[in-house]
């Protein structure tokens, strides 16, 4: 089952406790944020939703648990005496990570203990990690990090993938990314037959590389067959304007994207801000206002979509950003128990099934190359 936010709660408490596995250690502001975070999770949805293992170092742990009793009552602390930095390198640290809060909460899942890992950490050895603990699901040649960004108007999102996991990519990723980004939106976004486009430097069929061609010739020639509405090349504008659902890029790209887009929300705020503080008119305009206010606000926040999904995994990753507070760490374990209540991975394998021979003409173009 999954839940739509308006009933999210009704949702998560007719379903059983989900056990969620928490990175403690990772991040810029862990563990205070992270504590912070599930503490204001169980404020507002209640304590019979969640129950976390939270790894991390012991000591400091449990002497902040006196601040959150609520969340004391709903955890198990295991001792993980290992932390891994923002600053380390997947190579140096992927052979010793064993003993580090952040390999220990993955494995806890690859191990059946919970049902969803949580972490704000370093983002390039939390992708390698969970790929070696929880392996990558039968024939997604990559996981991708996807998540819902604000675009159009009233609540619309769109799904982008991928956000920073694979700087490179070849024709078969992006395929593979989207079948992935437009299952994810059609379980959890909510998006019947969504609007799929490649993000390209322009919507002209001759634009972009050769490896973007390759993928747009193929999926217009193969329109019919595919499980979402291919419109072709999309550029930048399409992603806020709402003519388009699912995004589909490389890392590098993806990541840029996402924060220009986080950039773009706090100078809208910072504006705003500046010119209320300059008119007394514009104060008094403002207090009539304050629910249009609240509502942008609430659209265009990072931290209404912290939760991004590592998706292809045989298991639930969730990445939220190295710098996020307690709200922004609320919302990804909203996140986690939505996907944990969802048949996603079900419809993955569905499409791969669908899709191979699509894929096989695909392979067999840049073999010929």
């Amino acid at each position: 089952m999954t839940c739509t936010s308006s009933a999210f709660l009704s949702c998560v408490m007719a379903d059983e406790k989900q056990i969620i596995s928490i990175d403690a250690m990772g991040g810029d502001k862990a563990p205070g944020a992270v504590l912070g975070g599930m503490n204001q999770f169980l404020f507002q949805y209640g304590e019979d939703v969640a129950f976390f293992r939270v790894f991390g170092d012991e000591k400091v742990l449990r002497g902040m648990m006196m601040k959150y009793p609520r969340v004391a009552r709903n955890c198990e602390i295991i001792h993980a005496p290992d932390a891994i930095k923002g600053t380390d390198k997947v190579r140096d640290i992927i052979r010793h990570a064993q003993n580090t809060s952040m390999y220990m909460a993955i494995k806890d899942v690859r191990e059946g203990n919970s049902t969803a890992v949580i972490s704000a950490g370093n983002t390039g050895v939390l992708m390698a990690l969970a790929k070696l603990a929880l392996k990558t699901v039968d024939g997604i040649s990559r996981p991708a990090i996807t998540t819902m960004l604000p675009s159009g108007g009233g609540d619309s999102r769109v799904v982008m993938l991928d956000l920073g996991a694979n700087v490179q990519c070849d024709a078969e990723n992006l395929f593979d990314f989207a079948l992935l980004g437009t299952v994810y939106a059609e379980v959890i976004g909510h998006m019947p037959h969504p609007k799929l486009g490649i993000l390209n430097i322009g919507e002209e069929d001759t634009k972009g590389n050769e490896t973007l061609q390759r993928l747009n010739k193929l999926l217009a020639e193969n329109k019919s067959k595919l499980p979402y509405e291919y419109i072709g090349f999309v550029e930048g504008t399409d992603i806020s304007a709402g003519n388009v659902q699912v995004v589909v890029t490389d890392g590098f790209t993806g990541n840029i994207v996402l924060k220009t887009v986080e950039g773009t929300a706090k100078l809208i705020k910072r504006v705003l801000m500046d010119n209320l503080k300059k008119s007394f008119l514009a104060i008094i305009g403002a207090f009539f206002l304050v629910h249009v206010f609240k509502r942008l606000k609430n659209k265009i926040d990072p931290r209404s979509y912290a939760g991004a999904m590592f998706l292809g995994l045989r298991g639930f990753a969730i990445k939220t950003h190295g710098n996020s507070d307690a709200l922004a760490f609320s919302n990804a374990i909203r996140s986690a128990l939505d996907l944990t209540k969802s048949d996603v991975y079900h419809k993955i394998s569905k499409s791969v099934k669908k899709l191979a021979p699509i894929k096989k003409k695909l392979l067999e173009s840049e073999n010929n190359e």
